[in-house]
């Protein structure tokens, strides 16, 4: 499993000043429309300071990534550009190692 993930994105937010709830629950609800991507192989939205956030996904092919660029997350991130203090940054990656549980990941508390 772990090889088929080649490709990668990392995306990181900076919030507004008073919208850092508003992208932590962006980011929570947007794990249910990920499940829906098949070739989105992993999927994580996190939080990295007060008021920074990041999205980290990977996947096995160009394909993929591009067909989640177009995803309803990606329209969801256009649609809420008044929650950033700047546009999101996008940086597509190559992943040279990964390791992958077999079993599903629980969703974080």
């Amino acid at each position: 499993m772990a090889d088929t993930v080649k490709l990668a994105l990392w995306i990181r937010l900076e919030a507004k000043p008073g919208k850092e709830r508003d992208i932590e629950n962006f980011l929570r609800g947007g794990l249910s429309l990920v499940q829906q991507e098949p070739a989105t192989i992993s999927w994580f939205g996190i939080r990295l300071g007060p008021s920074t956030f990041g999205i980290f996904d990977a996947f096995p092919d160009e394909a993929g990534r591009e067909a989640h660029l177009s995803g309803k997350v990606a329209a969801g991130l256009k649609e809420k550009v008044d929650l950033f203090a700047q546009p999101p940054s996008i940086e597509k990656v190559d992943v040279l190692a990964a390791k992958l549980s077999q079993g599903r990941a629980k969703k974080a508390a």
